[in-house]
């Protein structure tokens, strides 16, 4: 029975377990998707989504931190410089679970976890925000009151010139 614990053990013992993690967080980090079993999905997107958050801090202090979870400056580097500039502005939920199936040899259920806001292809669906146009409506309407008399006076000539011949 669970009694109490927090987090799902994976069938591991500590070391190994933390060592999975980061080395799938790093994954991920590097990759922007992964696909994996579904347990280790979830347990992966609490263990990675506060060094996310952390991220938004590009502090020596925050940089260490997330140095002494993940055991890899490729991984850190890339966090701080390409991913947290992107999700700057997002309030948490950094990372998708999409359930796949179940795999082939040994039915475990698998899943893709991914970085939201790198995903392209759920960008290039989603509806855009129409640039908003900043004109003053006051020369719209003296323009098409000023293009009218134009348009008028140079239709009547044309209709003219037939009736002279």
């Amino acid at each position: 029975m669970r009694h109490n614990r927090s987090i799902n053990h994976l069938g591991r013992q500590a070391g190994h377990r933390k060592a999975l993690l980061a080395n799938m967080a790093s994954s991920l980090i590097l990759r922007k998707r992964i696909t994996t079993t579904v347990a280790k999905a979830k347990a992966l997107k609490s263990y990675v989504e506060p060094l996310i958050t952390k991220s938004k801090d590009d502090s020596t202090h925050s940089r260490r931190v997330v140095f002494s979870y993940l055991k890899d400056k490729n991984a850190v580097a890339e966090l701080f410089r390409t991913v947290a500039p992107k999700i700057a502005d997002r309030p948490g939920g950094y990372t998708r679970v999409l359930h796949l199936g179940f795999r082939q040899g040994d039915a475990a259920e698998m899943a893709l976890i991914e970085l939201v806001d790198f995903n392209e292809a759920a960008l290039a669906t989603a509806p855009k925000a129409a640039a908003k146009k900043t004109t003053r409506r006051s020369t719209k309407k003296a323009e098409t009151k000023a293009e009218e008399p134009v348009a008028e006076a140079a239709a009547e000539p044309a209709a003219e010139e037939p009736k002279a011949e």
